[in-house]
């Protein structure tokens, strides 16, 4: 695993943990606001780790060229 997938994979994790909380019902007003907020970081700290992944991807395939092409001297 990358250290982009390690980091997707334990953000999704912590994403369930909360969501069980939440589904558990045990949770007052209070502290069922912080865990939505919770789950609000964390969903941005995925998108900006999906965005990085995504980048890194297109830049490796602008930077070799496609099987069958020639590079211009």
């Amino acid at each position: 695993m990358t250290i982009a997938t390690d980091t997707l994979d334990a953000l999704v994790g912590e994403l369930e943990a909360a969501a069980a909380r939440l589904r558990g019902g045990q949770l007052d007003a209070e502290e069922a606001a912080a865990v939505v907020e919770r789950c609000a970081d964390l969903a941005t700290r995925v998108g900006g780790e999906l965005d990085s992944v995504e980048r890194a991807a297109r830049a490796e395939a602008h930077a070799q060229p496609r099987p069958g092409q020639e590079e211009l001297l």
